[in-house]
């Protein structure tokens, strides 16, 4: 540990001070890389956190050595924890294709709150080492992430009048291995064209071309669209 930090882990005012300062620089440094890539959780969010959990944990230390209240220290630390995951969840969507987005946000805040307990308790140290890993996984990982291949993502909605047509899709979907996310089916109005609308969600490797025209001429299929 930092020994010219030591007269600041008290909880005079200047260290205090101190606590909440370093808590806006941390959320202001890790939501500021999150505003840059227009996600839900800006630079403001990361700062309200990462100060709330600061006071949060600040405040334990006050009842318990301050007031010399008997009570655990680490249990408005603990809240805090819990509660950061309703905020995280509010970052947390879910598109129209399926896809899930604001994982890492949501993680970031998490994380956020975390540090600022860190910088509450006085460890300084750890809420700066912290902060730097937080900003490298969310930059450097987050250009390596990109690099990475991934098996594209394609939704088919299919219309078909005979109920073994979907069998012999999802067959196909198996036999060139491909993942099925989702699968939503329902019946049509009478004086459709088809009896029964499938949305199909799958993951693999056939290009979306091929496997729609492939589906297109199984019997009993009406039409397949794929995106």
């Amino acid at each position: 540990m930092l020994t010219f930090l030591n007269p600041y882990r008290g909880l005079d005012f200047g260290a205090v001070l101190l606590r909440m300062i370093l808590a806006c620089l941390f959320g202001t440094l890790i939501g500021l890389e999150r505003s840059a890539r227009n996600r839900p959780a800006g630079f403001r969010t990361h700062i309200l956190v990462c100060m709330g959990a600061t006071v949060a944990a600040t405040t334990g230390l006050y009842l318990y050595m301050g007031l010399k209240v008997p009570s655990d220290i680490s249990r408005i630390s603990a809240q805090v924890i819990s509660g950061l995951g309703f905020i995280g969840a509010g970052t947390i969507i879910i598109t129209k294709k399926l896809s899930i987005k604001g994982l890492t946000t949501a993680a970031g805040l998490w994380t956020t709150g975390i540090i600022g307990l860190a910088v509450g308790g006085g460890y300084y140290e750890l809420g700066l080492l912290g902060t730097i890993m937080v900003l490298v996984a969310e930059t450097v990982f987050g250009m390596l992430g990109m690099k990475i291949k991934h098996q594209p993502d394609y939704h088919v909605e299919i219309l078909y009048n005979e109920k073994t047509s979907l069998d012999n899709v999802l067959r196909y979907c198996k036999d060139n291995q491909m993942d099925i996310v989702n699968l939503r089916i329902h019946s049509n109005e009478e004086d459709s064209a088809a009896g029964y609308t499938a949305e199909v969600h799958l993951r693999g490797k056939v290009e979306c071309d091929l496997m729609v025209d492939h589906i297109q001429r199984m019997p009993g299929i009406v039409s397949a669209v794929g995106t």
